[in-house]
């Protein structure tokens, strides 16, 4: 694998656990790229990515699989919103040019849920039709992935585009979920995930914590934020976002960890009223405790907050692999995909359900 704007290392995390190796990586972050080195190998390259030339002799190695979850705040639901009129929503064209120049069997492509609705719905399809549009061609399928269905304690939707080079004949879908009501297994809950972490020893300094704000927990109920102040209370806030003083439910998932924010948005334990540790964080994201973050307590937390849960990509990682083992039956993709390229992506997301691949569509 080759991963851009690899982060921490949480999406290749996932991968890795599956039998996938890397062979180089890039960041711009140095804090993260110290926590990807430290964890994953000395394969991450810090730096800017739109000085990297991919089709360069001896710049970056061949490989079968790229991933990467180019810059999502451009397309957050939180934050404004430019799309790809936004400095960094373009940067998915830094993954375009390597995708061009290396031509894998197949590529992921990580982002907010916001990327679907960007630009009023141009943004996706704009992405889809240029990653079509490399040669020698890409069949592009992108889902929208609720990682507490595939096993990790956290309600997080993202999207996942996923590329097959159509000459390759595998015909890809999407995995089905495996937890919760679409699955065979209930929910990992917070609760369960967060059972014995304040033993392990890395990433887990407890912040300090204001008197107002325990009398603020105090009002708030196990899963509640801070709508469950009573508006005649002196503790009573307004105006704000719904991780706003969010506390655990222990028998659900977790809310969506967010990267940064003050005013109360770092997410809190139930029944103690604190904030949660790094190590906690990462527990709902689905790290190993053996993974070691580097990097300030507001620094790790970013790392956290902006990692894909290596657990929520691991059936994902399992339907790819019969592809670069070479264990499956090639189909006439490009005669398939004719018919397949020419519904829009809004169509297309609804067709692409977890049993049907590109012939149930057609």
């Amino acid at each position: 694998m080759v991963s851009l704007f690899a982060g921490c290392g949480g999406l290749d995390l996932g991968f890795h656990q599956q039998g996938y190796n890397v062979v180089w990586a890039n960041d711009f972050n140095e804090w993260a790229a110290k926590t990807y080195r430290h964890n994953l190998g000395d394969v991450m390259h810090c730096g800017d990515i739109e000085k990297v030339v991919p089709d360069k002799p001896n710049a970056v190695p061949a490989c079968d699989l790229i991933l990467g979850g180019f810059p999502c705040q451009d397309f957050s639901m939180i934050w404004k919103r430019p799309g790809l009129n936004g400095e960094r929503g373009n940067l998915y064209k830094s993954f375009l040019r390597f995708v061009a120049a290396k031509k894998p069997k197949a590529f992921v492509a990580e982002n907010v849920k916001g990327l679907l609705t960007a630009n009023n719905g141009k943004a996706i399809e704009q992405i889809v039709t240029d990653f079509e549009s490399i040669c020698p061609g890409y069949v592009v399928k992108p889902k929208l992935y609720n990682f507490a269905d595939y096993g990790v304690p956290q309600f997080r939707e993202r999207v996942l585009i996923v590329g097959i080079r159509i000459d390759t004949g595998f015909d890809f879908y999407h995995p089905k979920p495996t937890h919760g009501p679409k699955g065979a297994i209930p929910y990992v809950t917070a609760g369960m995930a967060l059972k014995g972490a304040l033993s392990v020893k890395s990433n887990n300094e407890k912040m300090k914590i204001a008197p107002k704000t325990v009398k603020m927990l105090g009002l708030i109920s196990e899963g509640g934020n801070f709508t469950n102040i009573p508006m005649d209370s002196p503790y009573y806030v307004k105006g704000m976002i719904s991780h706003v003083y969010r506390r655990i439910h222990r028998d659900e998932p977790a809310k969506t960890i967010i990267a940064a924010g003050g005013g109360g948005t770092w997410g809190y334990h139930y029944p103690e009223p604190r904030p949660l540790t790094n190590r906690e964080r990462a527990r709902l994201q689905s790290f190993p405790d053996s993974f070691e973050f580097i990097g300030s307590v507001a620094e790790v937390r970013r790392q956290i907050g902006n990692a894909v849960p290596p657990q929520g990509v691991a059936e994902l990682a399992k339907a790819l692999m019969p592809l670069f083992r070479g264990e499956y039956e090639p189909v006439d993709l490009k005669l398939a995909y004719q018919k397949f390229k020419n519904i829009s992506v809004k169509k297309r997301m609804a067709f692409i359900v977890e049993e049907k691949n590109l012939a149930g569509v057609c």
